[in-house]
C-alpha cells in the first residue's frame, strides 16, 4: 500500500494506520474519513502527497 506524506513530514503508513485516532492497521489512505487530520499538524488529507 502507498504511503502519503504531509508537508510537516509526517508519513501516513497504511500498514500502521493511526491508532491514536482510531484508524486500524491496513486502512488505505483513500479509505480514511474525510475529516481525518494529520496527527502532527492537523492539516487535512488534501495536503498530503504520495511518499
Amino acid at each position: 500500500m502507498t504511503k502519503f506524506k504531509c508537508p510537516c513530514r509526517y508519513t501516513y503508513d497504511p500498514a500502521v494506520g493511526d491508532p491514536k485516532q482510531g484508524i486500524p492497521a491496513g486502512t488505505p489512505f483513500d479509505a480514511l474519513p474525510d475529516d481525518w487530520r494529520c496527527p502532527r499538524c492537523k492539516q487535512g488529507k488534501d495536503k498530503f502527497n504520495k511518499a
